[in-house]
């Protein structure tokens, strides 16, 4: 029995050791995947047509849009290298973002900017969304990093977009805006 008492005695030692020191065997929590969101998406009047989100995975950042209240029709949309929106035309959001210095869309050869993104396919209802990973990017970190010092914002074009025409695949006017942050 007296070896029973030790072997409890030094079991509860080192539980106590741990606990003093801050260490356990349990695993830490996981602190939340950094996120960068533009929860609205406005046009020129100011409604709210969409919301965007970018979060940040491994090394690579997941893109989800979710828009309402739209015309039915395939429009381009991308992330913009400027965070800011300034109605009518968006011009302050500046060009796409583009660390890599590519030209743009998946089927250019010399493509694709950082931020080209899929279209948006809206339905009869006025609703549309997707999902999209670009690989080797980052929110805050890294040479392809999304958030630098002026910001970033999403933004929303008339037409879809053709997936090779530089500068911006053939979409047409910005007609909404959401600023990351």
């Amino acid at each position: 029995m007296r070896s029973g008492s030790i072997i409890a005695g030094a079991t509860l030692a080192a539980s106590l050791a741990a606990c003093a020191t801050g260490r356990t065997d349990q695993p830490a929590a996981a602190d939340p995947a950094p996120e960068a969101v533009a929860t609205q998406l406005r046009d020129a009047g100011g409604r709210t047509v969409a919301s965007a989100s970018a979060n940040q995975m491994a090394d690579a950042l997941r893109v989800r849009v979710e828009a309402s209240g739209l015309a039915a029709g395939i429009y381009g949309i991308h992330i913009h290298a400027v965070g800011r929106c300034d109605a009518p035309g968006f011009e302050t959001a500046g060009p796409h973002w583009n660390p890599s210095d590519r030209e743009h869309g998946r089927d250019n050869m010399r493509g694709q900017h950082a931020g080209d993104l899929p279209n948006l396919l809206v339905g009869t209802d006025g609703r549309g969304s997707f999902e999209f990973t670009i690989p080797s990017a980052g929110l805050s970190q890294g040479g392809r990093r999304l958030m630098d010092a002026d910001g970033a914002s999403i933004v929303l074009h008339a037409r879809a977009d053709d997936y090779r025409t530089d500068p911006s695949g053939n979409s047409g006017a910005r007609i909404a805006c959401g600023v990351l942050s």
